[in-house]
């Protein structure tokens, strides 16, 4: 099947008129001057985008369901939903549980996972995002910059604990969080940035212990700017720490209430484009009316796109990724830029060889996006969302 006359979104992070050749659930390749049979199918992408599908590497829930409900109904329907957006593959966050609960929710994934990729599933997955890992973060955490995590099961850093959760996943856990300050002689960050990305996150920790973390083995920002110490001139932090450290990766939820656009701009000219990852970090009350949910069995109240807990806390957000890429774009982020932080960069960040990319041998999940950036419509393992999902889009 063929992609013909969009405008491709190429390995180089550039936009190109073009075709995009799909054989089966990959991509072949993109050409300029496409010839098509009588027998071959094509999709006319005249006046739209072709993109990768999105990855969202952080968030937490949507539709009224929470990762951490740990039963597969609520991935199934996370899952859904997230597809519906343009966003197609899915790392989503724990909180902080105890362990027996963070244990139930790693068994729940691993199962969930297992299911889906078996060869009996193929009818499962042609309406469902991929779930690509899982992001842990809690409970290794400081109580000083909690933010919305429950501070009755913050944990000190434990590797054999984290190793314990790891297996119940099924090795699913892609990104550790840790509050570096709590990692004693950073042990647990030399062992287990062995195998998993570590993650610098609700950390009080100054400029200084932040370095010693990136050179013992962390190599990206938990939602830079948000439950850490602010940049200052003579004490620069986490931010500072992270800019001078070239191999890491930082997060910026882009919903228009964690960041000022000023701050979302300067992010960009600091780090650049090769190294944001953006993430929405969005819970449960995403796509749904304003009203009461949870986040870490915690209660929320959600206005508009503002989630907080009872204290006025800001507890995740109620923005999906795909409205984060055109809230970022709105501020003055080059859509180019824009979608190489949601794909691509959130691909090498967990490890998914095969995905964020338009690229040949890769899966074949794409966007298609009219020239408003609304979606048109979205193709998982090259075969276009059904109907009767594609009805359920919203759209901001």
């Amino acid at each position: 099947m063929k992609i013909i006359n969009g405008t491709i979104y190429t390995p180089a992070y550039q936009f190109q008129k073009g075709c995009l050749d799909i054989q089966g659930t990959v991509i072949k390749e993109i050409t300029m001057n496409p010839s098509i049979s009588n027998e071959e199918a094509f999709y006319d992408a005249k006046d739209c985008y072709v993109i990768p599908g999105l990855i969202d590497l952080h968030f937490h829930g949507c539709v009224g369901k929470d990762f951490c409900d740990g039963i597969p109904e609520s991935l199934e329907a996370i899952a859904h939903y997230e597809a519906t957006q343009g966003i197609t593959g899915i790392c989503p966050a724990s909180m902080t549980f105890s362990e027996d609960t963070l244990t139930h929710i790693m068994t729940n994934a691993r199962q969930y996972y297992a299911l889906h990729n078996s060869p009996e599933s193929k009818s499962l997955q042609t309406d469902c995002a991929d779930l690509l890992g899982i992001n842990l973060e809690g409970p290794f955490l400081s109580e000083a910059k909690k933010g919305a995590q429950n501070a009755a099961f913050l944990h000190k850093p434990d590797v054999v604990l984290f190793e314990r959760l790891q297996a119940a996943s099924g090795n699913l856990i892609r990104i550790a969080d840790i509050a570096p300050e709590m990692d004693e002689n950073f042990h647990f960050i030399k062992e287990v940035s062995k195998n998993c990305t570590v993650s610098l996150a609700h950390t009080a920790a100054d400029y200084a212990l932040c370095m010693k973390a990136f050179e013992s083995g962390a190599s990206h920002v938990t939602h830079l700017f948000n439950a850490m110490n602010g940049f200052t001139h003579r004490e620069p932090g986490l931010p500072g720490a992270a800019f001078d450290t070239p191999k890491c990766h930082v997060e910026l939820i882009c919903d228009g209430i964690h960041i000022a656009p000023s701050a979302i701009r300067m992010a960009f000219a600091l780090y650049g484009a090769e190294r944001i990852v953006l993430i929405s970090d969005s819970m449960m009350a995403t796509g749904m009316p304003d009203g009461s949910y949870s986040l870490g069995g915690q209660p929320v109240t959600v206005q508009g796109t503002l989630a907080t807990l009872s204290d006025g806390t800001i507890a995740g957000s109620a923005t999906n990724l795909m409205d984060c890429v055109r809230k970022a774009v709105s501020f003055g982020v080059p859509l180019e830029s824009a979608i190489r932080c949601a794909t691509a960069n959130p691909a090498k960040v967990i490890k998914a060889s095969s995905y964020g990319s338009l690229a040949a041998g890769f899966v074949a999940n794409v966007v298609i996006l009219n020239p408003d950036l609304t979606i048109r419509d979205v193709f998982l393992h090259g075969q276009k969302l059904p109907t009767h999902r594609k009805d359920k889009i919203h759209e901001s």
